[in-house]
């Protein structure tokens, strides 16, 4: 289920980073392309205090699923232009900029094009996490902010630690097998219809619940599980790694 706030930060954005783009090439950090985004506002999502509890165990061994993004995907299909070759139509790119860029601009497309996505990504980021850092990482986690991994190592590292813990993190749908990992987890930006479910060998209910408030609930996803089902709770955090 799409978060309604992230839908509108990214609205509000979209004019940002295209205002930005011609900024893009002019030796600048690409951070700075959205320094003049206006600040967040609205309605946040309050985030649950974070406490000491289980770890989980191993990270996923899948990426989320790419909701699509608004500039040409940095990795289309076809020969890629050799780094060397990779200039702008003005200025000249920085060392992270090019090292961004690398095997991800198609022979032919406009290199200023690919790197405005990574761009687009870490303005979104920046301005989700300033409102409510647990609306942020769950995007990252629903594939409602595509290609996040490799924006945020080639352009804005300062938000690894978002990347980091996203990828311990469960989007709504069903989960099982050795994709289940045990430990104490918090609902991010859950909808008045949230509710999940966990069950055991043999289909046996372990826990289950539902939240009609929309606020954060913490669950416990035991040794034991062998599927984990969420509807309308957005996605899930592992506890003990917000800050």
């Amino acid at each position: 289920m799409r978060n309604p706030f992230l839908a509108c930060a990214v609205v509000v954005l979209t004019a940002a980073a295209l205002a930005a783009c011609g900024s893009s090439a002019d030796g600048n950090d690409p951070e700075a392309a959205g320094a003049r985004r206006p600040a967040a506002s609205g309605p946040g999502v309050p985030g649950p205090s974070a406490t000491t509890a289980t770890e989980p165990t191993a990270p996923p061994t899948e990426e989320p699923a790419a909701s699509g993004a608004s500039a040409p995907a940095a990795t289309a299909e076809g020969p890629k232009t050799p780094v060397d070759e990779i200039t702008p139509a003005t200025g000249t790119f920085t060392k992270k900029q090019k090292e961004y860029l690398k095997d991800r601009v198609p022979k032919g497309m406009d290199p200023a094009a690919v790197l405005q996505t990574g761009q687009e990504t870490c303005d979104k980021l920046r301005y989700l996490v300033k409102a409510d850092r647990d609306t942020a990482v769950g995007a990252i986690v629903t594939g409602e902010i595509p290609d996040a991994k490799d924006a945020v190592a080639g352009l804005c590292t300062q938000h690894q630690a978002l990347v980091d813990e996203a990828a311990y993190g469960y989007p709504d749908g069903k989960h099982s097998g050795k994709k289940l990992r045990p430990g104490v987890y918090r609902s991010a930006s859950p909808t008045t219809d949230c509710s999940w479910q966990i069950e055991g060998a043999g289909g046996k209910e372990l826990a289950s619940g539902a939240s009609g408030t929309g606020k954060s609930r913490k669950i416990t996803i035991p040794d034991s599980a062998r599927t984990f089902t969420s509807t309308g709770c957005y996605a899930w955090l592992p506890e003990g790694a917000a800050g």
